[in-house]
């Protein structure tokens, strides 16, 4: 398996794991802006620091299970981690979130004593 196979299914994973939780998360879905801000941030943020710790050989990919584009020093496989983390973490907070609001809300509601 080829490291881009690889992404692909996590990212793939990620994206039918977040429909899901948007499903269950009703009308409190994660922001579609928001996640698209964030994914550029962390596609650059990679690109940095994994440039950055590859060019001082703290580890190096196989070069024959790359496809072989790069930005910086990272190959482009090595997006899809954050690229997946961005899509799927907002995603299963705001299920998180619409499930706890709807704890609360099937909570009894106390009576006044006086």
């Amino acid at each position: 398996m080829t490291y881009l196979q690889l992404s692909g299914w996590f990212v793939g994973a990620a994206i039918v794991a977040a429909i899901v939780l948007s499903v269950l998360a009703g009308r409190h879905r994660a922001h579609a802006g928001g996640i698209a801000v964030t994914i550029v941030v962390l596609v650059v943020l990679t690109a940095v620091f994994d440039t950055v710790m590859i060019a001082t050989g703290l580890f190096h990919y196989s070069p024959e299970h790359l496809l072989g584009l790069h930005i910086g020093l990272a190959p482009l496989e090595d997006f899809a981690y954050p690229i997946a983390g961005a899509i799927l973490l907002p995603a299963l907070w705001a299920a998180l979130r619409a499930r706890r609001r709807a704890q609360v809300d099937r909570r009894p509601v106390a009576e006044d004593a006086s």
